[in-house]
Protein backbone atom coordinates (compact mmCIF):
# COMPACT_ATOMS: atom_id res chain seq x y z
CA UNK A 1 0.00 0.00 0.00
CA UNK A 2 1.03 3.43 -1.17
CA UNK A 3 2.14 6.19 1.38
CA UNK A 4 -0.90 8.00 0.33
CA UNK A 5 -3.47 5.24 -0.16
CA UNK A 6 -2.29 4.52 3.86
CA UNK A 7 -2.79 8.30 4.77
CA UNK A 8 -6.29 8.57 2.84
CA UNK A 9 -7.34 5.67 4.35
CA UNK A 10 -6.08 6.25 7.81
CA UNK A 11 -8.15 10.11 7.29
CA UNK A 12 -11.10 8.21 6.28
CA UNK A 13 -11.57 5.79 9.16
CA UNK A 14 -10.87 8.43 11.63
CA UNK A 15 -13.69 10.26 10.34
CA UNK A 16 -16.00 7.30 10.64
CA UNK A 17 -14.62 7.07 14.27
CA UNK A 18 -15.21 10.06 15.09
CA UNK A 19 -18.60 10.30 13.58
CA UNK A 20 -19.55 7.27 15.73
CA UNK A 21 -17.96 8.65 19.02
CA UNK A 22 -20.10 11.67 18.52
CA UNK A 23 -23.27 9.27 17.78
CA UNK A 24 -23.04 6.98 20.81
CA UNK A 25 -22.09 10.04 23.10
CA UNK A 26 -25.50 11.60 22.11
CA UNK A 27 -27.80 8.03 21.66
CA UNK A 28 -30.23 7.64 25.09
CA UNK A 29 -29.83 3.85 24.37
CA UNK A 30 -27.13 3.45 26.35
CA UNK A 31 -28.97 1.22 29.03
CA UNK A 32 -32.23 -0.96 28.04
CA UNK A 33 -34.59 -2.48 29.88
CA UNK A 34 -34.30 -6.50 30.55
CA UNK A 35 -37.77 -7.93 29.47
CA UNK A 36 -37.20 -11.01 30.33
CA UNK A 37 -39.25 -12.19 33.38
CA UNK A 38 -40.77 -8.79 33.07
CA UNK A 39 -44.46 -9.13 33.57
CA UNK A 40 -44.73 -5.29 32.72
CA UNK A 41 -44.29 -4.63 29.09
CA UNK A 42 -46.74 -1.55 28.71
CA UNK A 43 -44.15 0.29 29.57
CA UNK A 44 -40.13 0.28 28.70
CA UNK A 45 -37.50 2.33 29.79
CA UNK A 46 -33.95 3.18 28.50
CA UNK A 47 -31.29 5.32 29.91
CA UNK A 48 -28.25 7.59 27.92
CA UNK A 49 -25.64 9.47 29.45
CA UNK A 50 -27.49 12.78 29.50
CA UNK A 51 -31.06 11.52 29.92
CA UNK A 52 -33.27 8.57 30.55
CA UNK A 53 -36.33 8.04 28.50
CA UNK A 54 -39.58 6.16 28.92
CA UNK A 55 -41.75 4.66 26.15
CA UNK A 56 -45.28 3.65 26.61
CA UNK A 57 -47.40 0.98 24.36
CA UNK A 58 -49.17 3.81 22.76
CA UNK A 59 -46.19 5.03 21.44
CA UNK A 60 -45.81 7.86 23.66
CA UNK A 61 -42.38 8.64 24.79
CA UNK A 62 -41.37 10.74 27.29
CA UNK A 63 -37.47 12.16 28.68
CA UNK A 64 -36.41 13.66 31.05
CA UNK A 65 -32.60 15.06 31.66
CA UNK A 66 -30.30 14.93 34.76
CA UNK A 67 -30.42 17.83 36.16
CA UNK A 68 -28.01 16.69 38.75
CA UNK A 69 -24.22 16.20 38.39
CA UNK A 70 -23.21 15.89 42.16
CA UNK A 71 -26.29 13.67 42.23
CA UNK A 72 -24.63 11.04 39.50
CA UNK A 73 -23.19 8.16 40.01
CA UNK A 74 -18.94 8.38 39.65
CA UNK A 75 -18.89 6.00 37.20
CA UNK A 76 -21.23 7.18 35.06
CA UNK A 77 -19.27 11.07 35.24
CA UNK A 78 -16.05 9.13 34.79
CA UNK A 79 -18.08 7.75 31.23
CA UNK A 80 -19.29 10.83 30.21
CA UNK A 81 -15.59 13.00 30.96
CA UNK A 82 -13.72 9.96 28.59
CA UNK A 83 -16.51 10.46 25.73
CA UNK A 84 -16.11 14.26 25.91
CA UNK A 85 -11.96 13.52 25.83
CA UNK A 86 -12.22 11.41 23.14
CA UNK A 87 -14.26 13.53 21.17
CA UNK A 88 -12.32 16.75 21.39
CA UNK A 89 -9.40 14.81 20.68
CA UNK A 90 -10.68 13.44 17.64
CA UNK A 91 -11.79 16.58 16.61
CA UNK A 92 -8.08 18.53 16.86
CA UNK A 93 -6.37 15.17 15.35
CA UNK A 94 -8.95 16.06 12.38
CA UNK A 95 -8.22 19.81 11.72
CA UNK A 96 -4.40 18.40 11.29
CA UNK A 97 -4.81 15.78 9.34
CA UNK A 98 -6.79 17.90 6.91
CA UNK A 99 -3.88 20.07 6.40
CA UNK A 100 -1.18 16.92 6.72
CA UNK A 101 -2.96 15.34 3.64
CA UNK A 102 -0.32 14.33 0.72
CA UNK A 103 -2.77 15.32 -1.75
CA UNK A 104 -3.58 18.76 -0.23
CA UNK A 105 -0.56 21.19 -1.40
CA UNK A 106 -1.10 24.82 1.02
CA UNK A 107 1.61 27.52 0.04
CA UNK A 108 5.63 25.96 0.51
CA UNK A 109 4.78 23.42 2.73
CA UNK A 110 7.58 20.67 3.02
CA UNK A 111 7.22 17.10 2.87
CA UNK A 112 9.14 17.02 6.79
CA UNK A 113 6.23 19.05 8.17
CA UNK A 114 3.77 17.24 6.91
CA UNK A 115 4.83 14.08 8.39
CA UNK A 116 5.17 15.85 11.72
CA UNK A 117 1.55 16.76 11.53
CA UNK A 118 0.59 13.25 10.43
CA UNK A 119 1.89 11.58 12.88
CA UNK A 120 0.75 14.02 15.53
CA UNK A 121 -2.92 13.07 13.90
CA UNK A 122 -2.61 9.91 14.25
CA UNK A 123 -1.45 9.86 18.01
CA UNK A 124 -4.20 11.81 18.80
CA UNK A 125 -7.03 9.46 16.93
CA UNK A 126 -5.11 6.77 18.90
CA UNK A 127 -5.84 8.52 22.66
CA UNK A 128 -9.56 9.69 21.16
CA UNK A 129 -10.32 5.65 20.41
CA UNK A 130 -8.75 3.88 23.40
CA UNK A 131 -11.08 7.00 25.52
CA UNK A 132 -14.01 5.97 23.60
CA UNK A 133 -13.20 2.18 24.20
CA UNK A 134 -12.65 2.61 27.92
CA UNK A 135 -15.75 4.64 28.26
CA UNK A 136 -18.00 2.25 26.87
CA UNK A 137 -16.38 -0.47 28.41
CA UNK A 138 -16.80 0.88 31.77
CA UNK A 139 -20.53 1.56 31.38
CA UNK A 140 -20.53 -1.80 30.32
CA UNK A 141 -18.91 -2.95 33.55
CA UNK A 142 -21.20 -1.43 35.51
CA UNK A 143 -24.16 -2.53 33.35
CA UNK A 144 -23.46 -6.35 34.47
CA UNK A 145 -22.36 -5.39 37.85
CA UNK A 146 -25.81 -4.00 38.28
CA UNK A 147 -27.64 -6.49 36.30
CA UNK A 148 -26.44 -9.63 39.15
CA UNK A 149 -26.90 -7.15 41.75
CA UNK A 150 -30.66 -6.94 40.83
CA UNK A 151 -31.17 -10.52 40.22
CA UNK A 152 -29.53 -12.04 43.28
CA UNK A 153 -32.21 -9.45 45.27
CA UNK A 154 -35.21 -10.39 43.42
CA UNK A 155 -36.08 -13.67 44.71
CA UNK A 156 -36.39 -13.07 48.35
CA UNK A 157 -38.77 -14.27 51.28
CA UNK A 158 -39.32 -17.70 52.26
CA UNK A 159 -37.25 -20.42 50.51
CA UNK A 160 -36.74 -17.69 47.49
CA UNK A 161 -40.55 -18.28 46.44
CA UNK A 162 -41.44 -15.14 46.09
CA UNK A 163 -40.34 -12.90 43.32
CA UNK A 164 -40.21 -9.10 43.53
CA UNK A 165 -40.73 -6.64 40.52
CA UNK A 166 -37.29 -5.26 40.27
CA UNK A 167 -36.25 -3.22 37.03
CA UNK A 168 -33.07 -4.68 34.96
CA UNK A 169 -30.89 -2.70 32.42
CA UNK A 170 -28.90 -4.52 30.22
CA UNK A 171 -26.43 -3.22 27.37
CA UNK A 172 -28.34 -1.18 24.62
CA UNK A 173 -27.46 -0.17 21.23
CA UNK A 174 -25.46 2.90 21.86
CA UNK A 175 -22.54 0.28 23.47
CA UNK A 176 -22.16 -1.32 20.63
CA UNK A 177 -21.51 1.91 18.34
CA UNK A 178 -19.24 3.01 20.54
CA UNK A 179 -17.50 -0.06 20.45
CA UNK A 180 -17.16 -0.25 16.67
CA UNK A 181 -16.41 4.04 16.63
CA UNK A 182 -13.56 3.58 19.04
CA UNK A 183 -12.11 0.72 16.94
CA UNK A 184 -12.02 2.24 13.87
CA UNK A 185 -10.43 5.77 15.25
CA UNK A 186 -7.66 3.58 16.96
CA UNK A 187 -7.01 1.96 13.73
CA UNK A 188 -7.14 5.01 11.49
CA UNK A 189 -4.78 6.54 14.01
CA UNK A 190 -2.42 3.69 13.22
CA UNK A 191 -2.55 3.83 9.63
CA UNK A 192 -1.22 7.60 10.12
CA UNK A 193 1.85 6.77 12.05
CA UNK A 194 2.48 4.47 9.43
CA UNK A 195 1.86 6.44 6.76
CA UNK A 196 4.27 9.01 8.58
CA UNK A 197 7.32 7.13 7.77
CA UNK A 198 6.64 7.54 4.16
CA UNK A 199 6.54 10.75 4.52
CA UNK A 200 9.48 11.56 6.09
CA UNK A 201 12.44 12.77 3.56
CA UNK A 202 15.13 10.02 3.07
CA UNK A 203 18.41 11.51 4.42
CA UNK A 204 21.31 10.50 2.39
CA UNK A 205 24.71 10.75 3.84
CA UNK A 206 28.08 10.95 1.21
CA UNK A 207 30.68 9.82 3.16
CA UNK A 208 34.53 9.59 1.62
CA UNK A 209 36.11 5.93 1.31
CA UNK A 210 39.65 5.39 1.22
CA UNK A 211 41.47 2.72 -0.79
CA UNK A 212 44.11 1.79 0.02
CA UNK A 213 46.47 -0.56 -2.62
CA UNK A 214 48.36 -4.09 -1.67
CA UNK A 215 52.00 -2.59 -2.45
CA UNK A 216 53.71 -1.31 0.04
CA UNK A 217 55.27 2.01 -1.25
CA UNK A 218 51.57 2.73 -3.45
CA UNK A 219 48.67 4.54 -1.52
CA UNK A 220 45.38 6.31 -3.19
CA UNK A 221 44.06 9.19 -2.16
CA UNK A 222 40.53 10.20 -3.07
CA UNK A 223 38.61 13.01 -2.71
CA UNK A 224 41.62 14.88 -1.04
CA UNK A 225 42.38 12.75 2.09
CA UNK A 226 45.61 10.96 1.91
CA UNK A 227 45.56 7.36 3.17
CA UNK A 228 48.69 5.07 3.20
CA UNK A 229 49.12 1.87 4.24
CA UNK A 230 52.78 2.49 5.85
CA UNK A 231 53.16 3.39 9.58
CA UNK A 232 54.53 6.55 10.87
CA UNK A 233 54.73 10.18 9.69
CA UNK A 234 57.62 9.96 7.26
CA UNK A 235 55.84 9.75 3.76
CA UNK A 236 58.89 9.36 1.69
CA UNK A 237 59.77 6.58 -0.95
CA UNK A 238 55.68 6.58 -1.56
CA UNK A 239 54.18 6.89 -4.75
CA UNK A 240 50.80 8.74 -4.59
CA UNK A 241 48.11 8.79 -6.86
CA UNK A 242 45.69 11.32 -6.96
CA UNK A 243 42.51 11.32 -9.34
CA UNK A 244 44.87 9.90 -12.17
CA UNK A 245 47.69 12.21 -11.34
CA UNK A 246 51.08 10.47 -11.12
CA UNK A 247 53.82 12.14 -8.19
CA UNK A 248 56.91 11.09 -7.06
CA UNK A 249 59.10 11.92 -4.69
CA UNK A 250 62.49 13.80 -5.25
CA UNK A 251 64.30 11.54 -3.08
CA UNK A 252 62.47 8.59 -3.46
CA UNK A 253 63.45 5.80 -5.72
CA UNK A 254 61.42 4.62 -8.86
CA UNK A 255 59.41 1.14 -7.67
CA UNK A 256 61.72 -2.06 -8.09
CA UNK A 257 64.87 -0.42 -8.59
CA UNK A 258 67.95 -2.03 -6.64
CA UNK A 259 69.70 0.34 -4.66
CA UNK A 260 73.26 0.08 -3.86
CA UNK A 261 74.74 -1.08 -0.09
CA UNK A 262 77.00 1.34 1.60
CA UNK A 263 79.26 -0.90 4.05
CA UNK A 264 80.83 0.52 7.32
CA UNK A 265 84.04 -0.61 8.63
CA UNK A 266 82.21 -1.72 11.64
CA UNK A 267 79.99 -3.76 9.32
CA UNK A 268 83.18 -5.33 7.84
CA UNK A 269 84.32 -6.30 11.15
CA UNK A 270 81.29 -8.19 12.59
CA UNK A 271 80.85 -9.90 9.06
CA UNK A 272 84.83 -11.07 9.57
CA UNK A 273 84.11 -12.78 12.77
CA UNK A 274 81.33 -14.86 11.83
CA UNK A 275 83.72 -16.04 9.10
CA UNK A 276 80.92 -14.33 5.86
CA UNK A 277 83.78 -12.20 4.34
CA UNK A 278 87.41 -12.82 3.11
CA UNK A 279 89.63 -10.59 5.02
CA UNK A 280 90.49 -9.49 1.40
Amino acid sequence: MSTTTCQVVGFLLSVLGLAGCIAATGMDTWSTQDLYDNPVTSVFQYEGLWQSCVRQSSGFTECRPYFTILGLPAMLQAVRALMVVGIVLGAIGLLVSIFALKCIRIGNMEDSAKANMTLTSGIMFIISGICAIAGVSVFANMLVTNFWMSTANMYTGMGGMVQTVQTRYTFGSALFVGWVAGGLTLIGGVMMCVACRGLAPEETNYKTVSYHASGHNVAYKPGGFKASTGFGSNTKNKKIYDGGARTEDETGSPQGQVQPVTWTPGHLRQLRRRKLVSPG
